[in-house]
């Protein structure tokens, strides 16, 4: 007998001690998270610490933005949006700016999920309201997820591919549940989620442009605008969340008004004449000399400072489409890098402010650099045959020369390569089975043109005749919408937690969705498989680790020519402004600036 009792208190305990740590190990809905380990800011935080919580609101800021608009909604492939387009619009949790990737609730009050991170549910705030006074449900949610998987741009349906299935748990509580397979970072992504109002949809063509300004719930809409000219955006004054720890000292600006110029040359004179009021500087030549007569300057009514930041730079270069029968083999990507001689023009042309860039995650502890560690072969191994042999025995360093604009040590470099590629030079031109060398590098910026143009006559040298065309922005997006270029300049901005969007940089399911990021149309096994596992990464060591190999691999494929980056803010602005006095790592915030005139009011 006192062994059946025994036998049943043992079972018992069993029991009782399974459902204890099954209750402990339940998920607790909290204020945020993190990528990896806890997020930096408390649950009772109050602001942010690179804003100034006590900021006024009031004023207007005046920015502007080159090329032109024809539609106020950002989340389709069709038609291109003004800047500023996503003010009206909040998704249910926020980045903060100064970690490597933490995010807090916005719309949604709590977010929870496992410890396998397999699902996510996110519980919305209970006065979160559209802008029509309407509370914000869970089906708004649902919705969301829905009509920008089937209607929006197509990276909406890359970047949620993961999700088996989204279900509305209570009027305020909504759940995704991933499909198998490991991806730390999908309950994030899903944070990134931007919520839609179901009902002001019915009966509307979202996948349509408009010139109607969709109803949104955040901190501004629509005011007056002229198509493709100029817009304003009005700060909502009775804004549900502007009391929000993640909105406090932020969006302090009566009125955001973005005018519409041509181009740079003609934005700058039109800043330094005072038609509008704050820059962020893009151009080494302008932040040089531009600026030198503007009157501002010289009597004090304007200000110009370049802000470190420790933002990733990622990669800027330019990028062969590898769906061009002409850029598919590896050696005639090597050997155009040739012909690119950036100490020249960084020297010439940039005022030696650049640094070479010499990965796809420059500036960032993500960068590879010596030679493979063994977190790193731990991933490479298994694919050693099919990656380039010098990802495990040399360390990538772009093409150099002395700046002097002599670079024929770097052009028989260069026509050894295309000679062993099957190239050869017929009264001056490059020409393979009777075919000659013939591409065009696409540009969106007339200013692009000073730099493209001394790369094309280095090629010229080689017997490569590269045109250098510009056209205006709409015709620049359909082309790349559509992958119609031989060569484009692009930048893919990395973040300090890379992830899922590695997958539609570089994956080869993404080389084929209309209006995605893989320009180059990668289709790489390897690759492939490095970005899943990254994506997984367990810790943050693991994810750097991992990343240097993904970059290896990138760059001894060649699929890029790299160009150069800054660590800088280069901010140039009339002195209208009060801001805060710190900046976070990833740079300048000019939402968290306010105007001088509201703090006198």
């Amino acid at each position: 007998m006192r062994v059946v009792v025994a036998l049943c208190l043992a079972v018992c305990l069993g029991l009782f001690v399974s459902a204890a740590s099954r209750a402990a190990e339940a998920p607790v809905p909290v204020h945020g998270a993190a990528m990896h380990g806890a997020p930096k800011y408390p649950a009772d935080f109050t602001h942010f610490d690179y804003v100034n919580p006590n900021a006024p609101k009031g004023g207007e800021i005046r920015l502007a933005e080159t090329g032109g608009w024809d539609s106020f909604n950002p989340f389709t492939v069709k038609g291109e949006a003004p800047s500023g387009a996503d003010l009206p619009f909040e998704t249910l949790m926020i980045e903060s700016a100064d970690e490597p990737f933490s995010e807090y609730g916005l719309l949604a009050e709590t977010i929870e999920f496992p410890a396998d991170r397999s699902w996510v549910a996110f519980t919305l705030r209970p006065k979160a309201r559209w802008h029509d006074g309407k509370p914000i449900t869970a089906d708004d949610v649902v919705f969301s997820f829905d009509i920008l998987k089937t209607k929006g741009h197509p990276r909406y349906r890359f970047y949620y591919a993961a999700v088996d299935k989204v279900e509305k748990v209570a009027e305020r509580k909504v759940r995704f549940t991933f499909k198998p397979g490991d991806n730390r970072e999908l309950p994030l992504i899903l944070g990134q989620l931007p919520v839609l109002p179901k009902h002001y949809w019915k009966g509307r063509d979202f996948a349509a442009t408009t010139l109607e300004p969709p109803l949104g719930s955040g901190p501004y809409k629509a005011g007056p605008f002229e198509t493709g000219r100029t817009v304003t955006w009005v700060r909502v004054k009775d804004y549900w969340g502007a009391d929000l720890p993640v909105r406090r000292g932020q969006y302090n600006f009566d009125r955001i008004r973005y005018d519409s110029y041509r181009d740079t040359t003609v934005a700058l004179e039109a800043f330094k004449a005072g038609e509008y009021d704050w820059r962020l500087e893009m151009e080494a030549k302008k932040w040089a000399t531009g600026y030198q007569d503007w009157s501002g300057l010289k009597d004090g009514r304007g200000l110009k400072e370049a802000f470190p930041n420790q933002r990733p730079a990622g990669m800027q270069g330019y990028v062969y489409n590898l769906r061009r029968p002409l850029f598919q083999d590896a050696r005639v990507r090597e050997a155009l890098a040739y012909a690119f001689d950036f100490e020249w023009t960084n020297k010439t042309l940039f005022y030696g402010q650049y640094k070479r860039t010499a990965s796809f995650f420059a500036n960032s502890d993500m960068a590879a650099f010596g030679l493979p560690g063994p977190k790193e072969l731990e991933v490479l191994e298994p694919w050693r045959d099919k990656v380039p042999p010098q990802v495990f025995t040399s360390v990538y360093k772009p093409p150099e020369t002395e700046g002097d604009g002599n670079i024929r040590a770097n052009l028989r470099a260069a026509m050894r390569l295309l000679e062993a590629a099957g190239w050869t030079v017929q009264n001056g031109k490059l020409v393979k089975d009777g075919q000659p060398f013939v591409f065009e590098i696409l540009l969106v910026q007339p200013v692009w043109e000073r730099i493209a143009l001394p790369f094309a006559r280095n090629l010229e040298r080689l017997g490569i005749e590269a045109n250098v065309r510009v056209v205006d922005t709409a015709q620049y997006k359909n082309r790349l919408d559509r992958y119609d270029f031989d060569m484009v300049v692009h930048v893919w901005g990395q973040s300090q937690s890379p992830g899922n969007e590695q997958a539609s940089f570089w994956g080869s399911a993404a080389a084929d969705a209309v209006g995605g990021q893989n320009l180059a149309g990668i289709k790489n096994p390897a690759i492939d498989a490095l970005v899943a596992a990254l994506i997984a990464a367990p810790d943050r060591e693991t994810l750097v680790a991992r990343s240097r190999a993904l970059d290896r691999v990138l760059l001894w494929n060649h699929y890029v020519i790299p160009q150069w980056h800054l660590g800088v803010d280069r901010v140039a602005w009339w002195d209208k402004f009060g801001r805060p006095t710190v900046t976070p790592a990833a740079g300048v915030r000019p939402m968290a600036w306010w105007a001088k005139d509201s703090a006198k009011k």
